[in-house]
């Protein structure tokens, strides 16, 4: 599953899945998981670029632990959906912050700030059997400047939780990617700034901004 970003065919990302994250961002808490889709096409692997387009002036990280689907899911449940998992990798939910919040001020909804190419950054896969999700060490730098760290034991829902959740309306098919939410710390990213993200020890990933050309 090492090629699982040719193999997949959605991203799904879990919101407001850590609690000190919500609240920067005048959010409550949610009571139960809520997500949204990104294509395929936002992806992009270890030493790629990150493209700032022209539609946002506020391009955003958010450091998430991602979860690699291998097996098909549907109504699977929360006792068995780790069955399921082939793997993890850290990732990026790049997000166009200004162009999110004017789609929340206008009541629309707010895909285009999400689901823009290049804009899911991916690390390289960790076998299911190399992490235990529950205690994930996470860590962001923006020009080797710590913008996010988090332990995976901050979420509000497990992964167990958030898959079971998930699984119940969608089938997760191999190759899969689920997104568990971003802890605080979300801030803007510029172009020429070099991202890295890593789960220490364990995986490491590197990224540019780069302009819209």
């Amino acid at each position: 599953m090492k090629d699982f970003v040719k193999q997949s065919t959605k991203i799904i990302c879990i919101g407001r899945n850590y609690a000190k994250h919500a609240a920067e961002l005048g959010n409550e808490a949610p009571s139960e998981p809520f997500y949204f889709i990104k294509p395929t096409t936002c992806c992009v692997e270890d030493g790629g670029e990150i493209i700032y387009h022209k539609i946002t002036k506020n391009l955003h990280h958010e450091l998430e632990l991602g979860v690699v689907i291998g097996k098909k899911m549907s109504k699977v449940p929360v006792e068995n959906v780790m069955a399921h998992v082939a793997g993890y990798c850290v990732t990026i939910d790049v997000t166009c912050r200004d162009v999110q919040e004017k789609c929340k001020s206008e009541r629309k909804p707010w895909c285009i700030s999400k689901c823009l190419d290049t804009h899911c950054a991916v690390g390289p896969f960790i076998p299911a059997s190399e992490l235990a999700h529950d205690n994930v060490d996470m860590v962001l730098k923006v020009n080797d400047e710590v913008r996010q760290s988090t332990n995976t034991k901050n979420m509000i829902f497990n992964v167990p939780t958030l898959l079971e959740y998930v699984n119940r309306h969608i089938t997760l098919l191999p190759g899969d990617l689920v997104q568990t939410g971003t802890p605080e710390g979300v801030g803007p990213m510029h172009i020429g700034d070099t991202v890295k993200i890593s789960i220490p020890g364990t995986s490491e990933a590197c990224f540019r901004i780069v302009d819209d050309c």
